[in-house]
């Protein structure tokens, strides 16, 4: 997905999108590639597997996307 439509699918201004998007790339959580795709890198889906235990065991069963597989 590229910036633009991650900003629209998340809800947030393209601006607001953009200052978290390159904190998550400093963190090495998502990277762009050369057509400008948002692109999950293995420590963020590790970091969002963790995030989704952690919502299921201490919030409860929520709708959200599964872990990954």
């Amino acid at each position: 997905m590229n910036r633009t439509a991650l900003a629209v699918a998340t809800g947030l201004s393209y601006d607001r999108m953009i200052k978290y998007l390159d904190w998550m790339i400093e963190k090495g959580f998502v990277s762009l590639d050369s057509d400008g795709q948002v692109n999950l890198t293995p420590d963020g889906a590790e970091a969002y597997d963790g995030i989704v235990r952690w919502i299921l065991e201490h919030v409860g069963n929520l709708k959200l996307s599964r872990l990954r597989q």
